[in-house]
C-alpha cells in the first residue's frame, strides 16, 4: 500500500493505493489533524509513505507523529533537476514547491503533449510543460479567496462577500468576485498565448484547486479538471523509486 499526502496551504488531501488503484481518499484543514488520525486509524497496513510538504515545519511534525502508526519512512519529496520523464528549467530546481513538481509529474502521465498545469487554491500557480516533458517556468498569483480577502483588509468599505458573476457587473459585490474571476482566467490566458506564441503548440489545460471548477466555467476553452495531480505525482514518485 502507498499513502500519497499532499499538504498543501490550507489543507491536506490524502489517497491510499494498492499498486493497481487509489482505493481511499480524503481531506482536512490544516487545522484538524485530529480528523486526519480517525481517518487514518481504519487503513490497513501502509508500506509506503510519500508526501509534499509545503505548509510548514508544525504540519510537519504533526503529519510524522501519524505516520508513526505504520513501520515505513515517509518520504518527503523535493524538486530535483529530472524525474519520471519531467526535466526542470527552474533557475534553481530545488526551490520549486513540492506540491507543484509533484502536479507535473501527475500532468506529464496523463498528457503527452504539451500543457499548462493549473492549482487554483489558496494562491494560484500556472505552470507550463512542454510535449518533451520540460518544465518552462510558471506563475503565481493570489487566489480567489485572497483576492477578496486583500480589497477587504486594504480598501474602506468594501466586503470580502462573495458576490457573482457577471461580464458587466452593476454592483460592488459582483465587481470584486467577477474581477477576480477575469484576473485569474487572464493569468491562465497569458501563459497559454506565450506557450502558443513561443512555439510550444496550444496547450492542453488541467486545472485543480478549490477554485477549479470557477475558473473552467470561465475560461471558454475546453479543461480538464484535474483534482488528485499532486497525488498522482506523488505516486509516480514512489513506483519510481520501487
Amino acid at each position: 500500500m502507498i499513502l500519497a499526502v499532499d499538504a498543501g496551504n490550507s489543507r491536506i488531501k490524502w489517497a491510499l493505493h494498492d499498486r493497481n488503484a487509489f482505493v481511499d481518499e480524503g481531506r482536512v484543514a490544516l487545522a484538524d489533524l485530529g480528523l486526519l488520525e480517525r481517518a487514518w486509524a481504519h487503513l490497513p497496513a501502509v508500506d509506503t509513505v510519500v508526501v509534499a510538504n509545503v505548509a510548514g515545519e508544525a504540519v510537519r511534525a504533526g503529519l510524522q507523529k501519524l505516520f508513526a502508526r505504520w513501520k515505513a519512512e515517509p518520504r518527503w519529496i523535493a524538486a530535483t533537476a529530472a524525474q519520471c520523464g519531467v526535466v526542470s528549467r527552474y533557475d534553481i530546481p530545488s526551490q520549486l514547491g513540492a506540491d507543484r513538481w509533484a502536479a507535473l509529474i501527475g500532468a506529464r502521465q496523463q498528457v503527452s503533449g504539451p500543457c499548462l498545469v493549473v492549482s487554483a487554491g489558496t494562491a494560484m500557480t500556472v505552470d507550463a510543460l512542454s510535449a518533451q516533458g520540460e518544465f518552462l517556468g510558471g506563475i503565481i498569483v493570489p487566489g480567489f479567496a485572497l483576492m477578496h480577502e486583500a480589497l477587504a483588509s486594504n480598501t474602506a468599505g468594501l466586503s470580502s462577500e462573495r458576490g457573482n458573476f457577471a461580464a458587466f457587473p452593476r454592483n460592488t459585490r459582483d465587481a470584486i468576485t467577477s474581477g477576480a474571476v477575469q484576473a485569474l482566467c487572464g493569468a491562465v490566458e497569458r501563459m497559454r498565448a506565450a506557450m502558443v506564441a513561443d512555439r510550444h503548440g496550444e496547450p492542453a489545460l488541467l486545472i485543480g484547486g478549490g477554485a477549479a471548477e470557477l475558473v473552467a466555467q470561465r475560461l471558454g476553452r475546453p479543461v480538464r479538471i484535474a483534482d488528485k495531480l499532486v497525488l498522482e505525482g506523488l505516486l509516480q514518485i514512489a513506483q519510481e523509486r520501487g
